[in-house]
């Protein structure tokens, strides 16, 4: 039997299929694999990836076996090591699946959030969300569920607490593995007390390092429940789009090049090395209230995902509806490329202060931070 791969493709598809049509034609010699009669698919055309079907059965059969051996890991070294990679066979042999803890941090003593742990980015939400609690602690603000929905002092808050958590967890945050990484000191009342104490309400920190966020959209999130309050929160990527956009012969899909989040500095905890996991930026995320699960969520968008986490959590805690949680429009820290070396080496410095914002934040919103909290905020993007 057959499988054939096949669906209409959307304007947003069609949109980055456009994009990213001359890498997938220079990328290997297979780029037709993933293309229509040689050119990027148009909105509304067919678009039939046989080839991924023969994929998708070979897996339905015979398991990761399926893919992590055989034919399918056969031509993903092969094309690997054309391009001058020193993946094998054994490589993708070897690998295995972590059934890990999550680790967690209960907000405002209600919720408790969920995020997956290092080598994941979860952690920096749940740093800024203890930093937030820890500001009102420390009598910084008042009550910031009664602040005003984005306005500048309600903004510049989070903005705040993102970049310290950032400069943590982009430091932090690598392989387990490979290095141990202080999780629960990260996330202790101590630790955080120390960092909210660099949260100047009127003001933004200049001295803020390491951290470098940048802000992307090419992730596909979901989440399910059933009837007995059961929930599955699961996110996927390729990273850059379509990832390398190399197509190992006769597969049907494109590696991905999460490689690209590690660094090249050898006294980084997140260096380049063999067998190890890069800093992963996709993270499902849960929140219990009690005992009960009461959300099952994510975001897209690389970087942006642990922004978004408290946004659109702080949003539900507000008494928005989950539809108008995701709607409110939102802040996202940028230091620019993701290939700035110096972004992730630095010492000191003024790293993640390019600030973008969404359509429905307003300009006199976003003149009030220019002007009376730093002169570091971007335009609207």
């Amino acid at each position: 039997m057959l499988t054939i791969v096949s669906f209409p493709v959307t304007e947003i598809n069609s949109a980055g299929y456009q994009h990213a049509y001359k890498q997938i034609k220079s990328a290997s010699p297979n780029g037709d694999e993933m293309l229509l009669d040689g050119k990027a698919p148009l909105p509304g055309q067919f678009l039939k990836l046989p080839n991924l079907g023969k994929t998708f059965r070979e897996v339905a059969e015979k398991g990761k076996d399926g893919f992590y051996k055989g034919r399918v890991a056969q031509a993903i070294v092969d094309l690997i090591q054309s391009q001058g990679g020193v993946m094998e066979l054994e490589d993708l042999a070897n690998h295995s699946t972590d059934f890990v803890e999550p680790i967690k941090y209960t907000f405002n003593e209600e919720v408790t959030v969920y995020e997956c742990p290092p080598n994941g980015q979860g952690i920096t939400a749940l740093l800024a969300l203890g930093l937030l609690d820890n500001l009102e602690e420390q009598g910084k603000i008042g009550s910031l569920l009664e602040m005003e929905h984005n306005s500048a002092e309600y903004l510049h808050i989070l903005v705040e607490s993102m970049r310290l958590a950032f400069a943590d967890s982009q430091f932090y945050v690598t392989d387990p593995e490979f290095s141990k990484i202080p999780v629960e000191q990260l996330l202790s009342k101590e630790y955080l007390a120390s960092r909210a104490k660099l949260i100047d309400p009127t003001k933004t920190n200049p001295n803020v390092v390491h951290g470098n966020p940048v802000h992307s959209s090419d992730t596909v999130y979901f989440s399910v429940s059933d009837q007995w309050g059961n929930a599955c929160s699961y996110i996927q990527s390729n990273y850059a789009g379509f990832g390398t956009a190399a197509v190992p012969k006769g597969c049907g899909f494109t590696l991905q090049n999460r490689g690209s989040n590690f660094t090249l500095d050898a006294s980084h905890p997140n260096a380049l090395q063999g067998g190890k996991r890069p800093y992963h930026t996709i993270i499902p995320a849960m929140a219990l209230r009690g005992q009960e699960l009461f959300l099952s969520y994510g975001v897209m968008g690389g970087f942006m995902q642990p922004q978004g986490h408290v946004q659109v959590l702080l949003n539900l805690l507000r008494g928005y509806t989950v539809q108008a949680a995701l709607d409110a429009p939102r802040f996202c820290i940028s230091a620019g490329s993701p290939d700035t070396e110096s972004a992730q080496s630095s010492e000191s410095g003024d790293i993640n202060s390019e600030v973008y914002f969404e359509e429905g934040i307003t300009d006199a919103v976003v003149e009030k931070l220019r002007g009376t909290y730093s002169e570091s905020v971007g335009n609207g993007n």
